[in-house]
């Protein structure tokens, strides 16, 4: 029995003869030579083309036989050349005889074996053909319908190729269009970037102007509540004597009767007094309020101002709706920072999901609006208005991928 690593190398020699020129017969005959001299097995057709994987069912049983018949004549020859008696060349060539017979009659058996398993091996393979010829049918009738799509596929590339042109020739047109925008674009970017150098020197007047209102309004603030604190005080510090006063006279009320009556007048008095003071303190309050009301309302508008830095509202709008419009590249918005962060309104839907309300917040120094429903995000930005333009062009962008 031949081991498998052996028969991987018998195989690999065959291969070596095989590249080197050897033709069918050459091939058989050595694979005969090693299994019968080297493993000492028989050959026979099937292991022979097994080994060599070449040959017919008619040509290797020829090949086996002309090795038999090397071997007979090779075995004639040993026995011939020597000086052997008659008696012994003719009981050696009986023995002969009789092997050579026993290898036929066992020859005739492995023959009829192999032609068994060949007869098999060929019913098997009809039964693949047929199968095979099933399969090709599909594999036309699938040829046939890829053919059906691929004519539909190249009408649809004529088609493109058609939009393709003609969406060529109106980019063209539209190129020339948006040069001439983007230079009046420029213009229009020459004479805000003046308007905003003017507006930026009032703002700084307005500034200083805005900064002695907050100091006067402190001023007045604290000098209305140094008054009502007075006023307080001196309420209170009329208030207690008349008070302690009038707790003696009710004292005193059940043994003077004739005093009663000058008592409850001054009781009257006291309580008249009293209801002046109060009414003033009420007064002063009110005073307060209102002013403290005016403060509120002063700050809010500074901080408003500050906020604004003295941009027109006109020229922040123009500004704004350049940006969402997607009008203004990344340098110009950088250039033009935070001057107009205080006019700048966040969107109230999500222009990705239209459903989300964006949320704005401060990263590492910066901004950035994203939206918590479909997260979608502007990334950091250096201004308000700089992540409010990425964040509307978002939309444009998510569809392109």
């Amino acid at each position: 029995m031949i081991r498998d690593e052996e028969r991987q190398a018998l195989r690999d020699e065959l291969d070596k003869l095989r590249k080197d020129g050897a033709r069918r017969q050459e091939l058989s005959l050595h694979a005969c030579k090693r299994l019968f001299f080297d493993f000492g097995i028989r050959p026979s057709m099937a292991t022979v083309r097994d080994l060599t994987q070449t040959g017919s069912a008619s040509d290797i049983p020829k090949d086996i036989e002309l090795f038999w018949q090397r071997i007979r004549a090779a075995s004639k020859v040993r026995v011939g050349s020597g000086a052997i008696p008659a008696a012994l060349e003719e009981r050696a060539g009986e023995l002969l005889g009789a092997l050579f017979e026993e290898a036929r009659v066992l020859a005739s058996q492995t023959l009829e074996e192999e032609r068994e398993a060949i007869d098999a091996s060929r019913r098997d393979a009809e039964q693949a053909l047929r199968d095979a010829e099933t399969r090709r049918l599909a594999a036309d009738e699938m040829l046939q319908r890829s053919e059906a799509r691929t004519e539909a596929a190249w009408a649809r590339v004529r088609e493109l190729e058609n939009q393709l042109a003609a969406a060529s020739a109106h980019g063209a047109s539209h190129q020339d269009s948006l040069q001439i925008t983007v230079r009046r674009l420029e213009a229009e970017n020459e004479s805000l970037q003046k308007r905003i150098e003017t507006e930026q020197s009032t703002n700084a007047a307005l500034r200083d102007r805005i900064d002695g209102l907050h100091e006067e309004m402190r001023r007045s603030t604290e000098h209305y509540a140094q008054q009502i604190k007075d006023a307080l005080a001196e309420a209170e510090r009329r208030v207690k004597p008349m008070l302690v006063e009038l707790d003696s006279l009710r004292t005193m009320s059940s043994t003077w009767q004739a005093a009663q009556r000058d008592a409850s007048r001054k009781e009257f008095d006291f309580i008249q007094q009293l209801a002046t003071a109060k009414a003033r303190a009420d007064r002063l309050d009110t005073v307060l309020r209102e002013r403290s009301d005016e403060v509120d309302g002063l700050t809010r508008q500074v901080t408003a101002l500050r906020a604004q830095q003295g941009i027109d509202v006109a020229v922040a709008g123009v500004l704004c709706a350049l940006a969402q419009a997607g009008r203004l590249t990344e340098a110009e918005l950088a250039q033009i920072g935070t001057v107009v962060d205080g006019h700048v309104s966040l969107p109230a839907h999500c222009p990705n999901c239209e459903e989300g309300e964006p949320e704005l917040s401060q990263v590492e120094g910066g901004f950035e609006l994203s939206c918590p429903e479909c997260e979608h995000a502007s990334g950091a930005g250096a201004s308000r208005l700089q992540v409010v333009a990425r964040f509307a062009a978002g939309k444009k962008l998510t569809t392109a991928r």
